[in-house]
């Protein structure tokens, strides 16, 4: 048995998980179109329109088309309220206080365009949208919308300008909806500086002689979205809905949302909408039984997927104040920020099946990071920490492979007098073997400890928005792009290419010409992979390069 062979097999493995992870996104069956459902306002309500949940009941309404409202110049009808903090520019509309737009200040869009900050929301680009209300409950005889604000409800807003100043922390912007009846709503978004969480609060303040009984629901729009995302070294990043229940993590894809209706009730959890690096998610109070649903909903043609959640009701006694809280994020999937904020909203940070390992990459890529402060220099401690850590290992089946290399002439000689006999070649390979101490499948672990890392930094640099155009040195301005000028790829195929040339030749001639194109293949497929992760592979081989040479030195040359 040829010691080469299971590396050949797992660089063909690998490649064909590669293949077969982008065939999966462009090649997915597609639901049946008829599955679609669209989504009508209470017949009582003098506006119809989409989007607006059903109380007690499954929350789309199957087979009616919504007409839409009259839209204004900024997209949608009513009053545009701007507000800025240090981390977050949002556009607010006083119908219903739906937030049409959100810009990242601190997030470019690229290097190249550092004054163009990332848009999250974007109800003109996407009709990607942030969307909450109030439900009155629903009493024989009574208008529920003459009750309770949902967000269609006009509101009013004393300034259409709101900017967190400096030395200030906190910024309050009220916008306020009143009843024929003497109920007043008021609905605040509270900022904080250094923060992409919003604070949401709905005050009902019930002047009425009649008690006030309803529910606040808080729901994500995201549009139809051919786009799979971002492509990143072949792999499409996921852009979607997602959401978190008694400890289990679903991602909804739009073609979910299509086929099925979501419609659960459980304590705490979040609702998102994913696209990449960055989310938007609601967050209701943790200790308080919640509803989730979703629905697919038409409007003058636009299709949008709706998935949101409802609180437990809520009684006002005539005279006094309730208060609905939610949370809302928008911003990067930092993974510390995440988790501070709910369990499970770190999982946005989708590794996949190679979670187990990107985890504690990241972890530890993390803690060198907070010692360098360049994420390049990270990777390269990181690749040296790997390979000390496998030092003995490695050790062991870089000696066998020197030892391989010791008695090729004795396996060439068997393969030219059994060029005949496949079977007394292998019984006598095996023989040699044996009388030699050799394991013919020690040399392939180098590559079975390396395949794993190497998949689990790949989604680490996919993933990980701390990573997204992070400098290293030179001209690479962005580790988690490819290589403009491709040097490092160009490094890394000739580091494998005088790696080979320290294994042992290859006996079988078909081998031989495989393994000499490997170097190409590989180089031609790593032109278009991230930098860092490139960096990684040349590192690592430049470090196996120098233990395999120093042991092929001390084995073979004292053979």
């Amino acid at each position: 048995m040829d010691s080469q062979r299971p590396f050949l097999y797992l660089t063909l493995l690998f490649l064909l998980f590669l293949i077969w992870t982008t065939w999966q996104q462009d090649h997915a069956p597609k639901p049946p179109a008829t599955a679609a459902s669209t989504v009508s306002a209470p017949a009582n309500s003098g506006n119809a329109t989409q989007d607006i949940p059903v109380q007690g009941a499954a929350p789309a309404v199957p087979g009616q088309t919504a007409a839409a409202p009259a839209l204004a110049e900024n997209g949608a009808a009513g009053q545009t309220v701007t507000v800025r903090t240090d981390t977050l520019q949002l556009r607010i509309n006083t119908r219903g206080g739906e937030i049409l737009e959100a810009d990242l200040p601190s997030y470019p869009i690229s290097l190249d365009t550092p004054d163009k900050s990332v848009r999250i929301l974007d109800l003109n680009g996407r009709n990607y949208v942030a969307q909450s209300g109030l439900q009155h409950q629903v009493v024989e005889g009574v208008d529920a919308k003459a009750l309770a604000p949902d967000h269609l409800a006009t509101y009013s807003a004393a300034q259409n300008d709101y900017t967190l100043a400096e030395g200030q922390n906190e910024l309050v912007v009220p916008l306020t909806w009143q009843s024929a009846n003497g109920v007043t709503v008021t609905k605040r978004f509270v900022f904080k500086r250094g923060s992409f969480l919003v604070n949401v609060e709905h005050e009902v303040n019930n002047q009425s002689t009649s008690i006030w009984s309803g529910t606040e629901y808080r729901q994500l729009k995201h549009g139809h979205s051919e786009s799979k995302g971002s492509l990143l070294g072949g792999v499409q990043a996921y852009v979607g809905g997602a959401y978190y229940h008694e400890g289990k993590y679903t991602k909804l894809s739009f073609s979910d949302l299509d086929e099925k209706q979501v419609n659960e009730t459980v304590n705490g959890g979040w609702v998102a909408m994913q696209e990449h690096y960055f989310l938007s998610a609601w967050i209701p109070q943790q200790d308080q039984e919640t509803e989730y649903y979703s629905m697919v909903s038409q409007n003058q043609g636009v299709k949008g997927y709706v998935l949101g959640m409802r609180s437990v009701v809520q009684q006002v006694a005539p005279g006094a104040t309730g208060v609905f809280k939610s949370g809302f994020y928008v911003g990067p999937k930092d993974q510390d920020t995440l988790l501070s904020i709910a369990d499970g909203l770190d999982l946005t940070v989708d590794y996949g099946i190679f979670a187990f390992i990107s985890k504690p990459i990241f972890w530890l890529m993390q803690m060198i990071h907070n010692v360098v402060g360049n994420w390049g220099w990270t990777i390269i401690f990181l690749t040296i920490l790997i390979k000390v850590a496998f030092f003995y290992p490695s050790a062991m089946s870089y000696k066998s492979m020197a030892k391989m290399k010791a008695v090729s002439p004795k396996l060439k000689e068997l393969n030219e007098r059994f060029a005949d006999d496949a079977a007394g070649k292998q019984k006598a390979m095996m023989e040699l073997y044996r009388k030699e101490k050799i394991n013919p499948l020690g040399g392939c672990l180098p590559i079975l400890i390396q395949i794993p890392v190497f998949m689990g930094l790949y989604w680490v640099l996919l993933e990980s928005v701390e990573l997204r155009q992070a400098p290293w040195l030179l001209w690479y301005k962005d580790l988690s792009i490819m290589d403009p000028y491709y040097v490092l790829p160009l490094i890394m195929g000739a580091s494998m290419f005088l790696q080979q040339k320290l294994n042992p030749p290859q006996v079988d001639p078909m081998q031989q010409k495989i393994f000499q194109f490997m170097p190409i293949i590989f180089t031609v497929m790593f032109l278009f992979f991230p930098a860092g992760l490139v960096l990684y592979w040349v590192v690592n081989n430049i470090l196996s390069m120098s233990q395999q040479w120093f042991i092929n030195k001390k084995i073979v040359g004292h053979a």
